[in-house]
């Protein structure tokens, strides 16, 4: 699942020229339940927070989060337990996942649908075994030396086999050169 994590992270950094800042984002600063939220965070400081759970500093950066890893029955899903819960779409979690792009909270609740309409989130898929929606928070495309990169950040409620009974719901930070 590392592995995934770090790919979806490496899609990202093929797009740094056109996201380089002048300030030096510090991934301790980030407040994941504001992550997870899509509020006031943006992909150079996803990537940042990614790139440090994913890199050499992993451990460190787990310890600062509170995170202790828990095995995932879904390995497109990396999971983790807080030492402390957070609030996030007005629930509280004590379990939270990242898939390739992005931090999900894992919330106790077995019907997505009012947490989807509380968020403004239209399904694309609402079957009896899934659902899976999300909506746009930000898009733009740019093109810079050549390269042109498509920004996609979306807020996404879904529902997986592998966590019966579990609503995820997160942001996912997505940057595709085109």
């Amino acid at each position: 699942m590392i592995k995934t994590l770090i790919a979806g992270v490496l899609a990202f950094a093929c797009a740094a020229p056109a996201l380089a800042q002048d300030d030096e984002i510090d991934p301790k600063t980030v407040d994941l339940a504001k992550l997870i939220a899509c509020e006031t965070y943006d992909v150079p400081t996803y990537n940042t927070v990614a790139f440090w759970l994913a890199g050499t500093e992993g451990a460190q950066a787990r310890k600062h989060f509170g995170l202790t890893e828990v095995k995932s029955p879904n390995f497109m899903l990396k999971q983790y337990r807080l030492a402390q819960p957070i609030a996030v779409f007005g629930r509280t979690t004590s379990l939270i996942a990242f898939n390739s792009s992005g931090p999900m909270a894992v919330l106790d609740e077995t019907d997505p649908h009012p947490l989807a309409a509380q968020l403004k989130i239209e399904p694309a898929i609402d079957v009896p075994a899934k659902f899976m929606g999300e909506r746009v928070i930000a898009e733009k495309t740019e093109t810079a030396d050549g390269l042109t990169t498509q920004t996609r950040i979306t807020l996404n409620v879904s529902t997986v086999t592998t966590h019966p009974g579990k609503t995820l719901a997160g942001c996912s930070y997505k940057i595709e050169v085109l």
